[in-house]
């Protein structure tokens, strides 16, 4: 069979078992948090515990970290995860679920998960004046659409 025969030509939705590949193979997205006017957007670097998890590090800056406060108070949230390859080629993943920070005691599953992360250099030269803060995203629902690529 060709490479030609291999692709699709129409966008179509992942399974499951796809989505979760997805998720272990990538290692940053946008988490989109509630605000009073519109959503805030933060691009994240992401671990994926390949069940029912995303795990994020927050680098805390100043007195105040508006994710942070966001993030205590939303009682949902989403994240957004998409890798395009060409106009023709590429995937994205949705999912809405709950966000709650981990207690620094509790940071087993968070840095098991977060292996797969994408580390930009923020996380090696950067010093936070506050320090870190583990958070697990508890993905309640997700949907996954991609084109082109391989048949399932």
């Amino acid at each position: 069979m060709s490479t030609d025969e291999l692709l699709e030509s129409s966008a179509a939705a992942m399974t499951d078992d796809r989505i979760r590949e997805f998720l272990t193979e990538q290692g940053v997205g946008t988490l989109a948090l509630p605000d009073d006017d519109s959503p805030y957007l933060v691009p994240m670097s992401f671990g994926y515990d390949g069940a029912s998890a995303l795990y994020f590090t927050f680098l805390l800056f100043g007195p105040e970290s508006r994710k942070e406060m966001l993030s205590e108070r939303a009682s949902g949230a989403r994240f957004l995860v998409y890798e395009a390859r060409s106009p023709h080629e590429w995937r994205s993943v949705n999912l809405r679920g709950r966000i709650e920070a981990i207690e620094e005691d509790d940071w087993a599953d968070l840095r098991e998960a977060m292996a797969n992360a994408w580390h930009p250099d923020l996380f090696s030269s950067a010093e936070p004046t506050r320090g870190v803060r583990g958070y697990r995203f508890r993905i309640d629902e997700w949907t996954g659409i991609r084109q082109g690529g391989p048949v399932e």
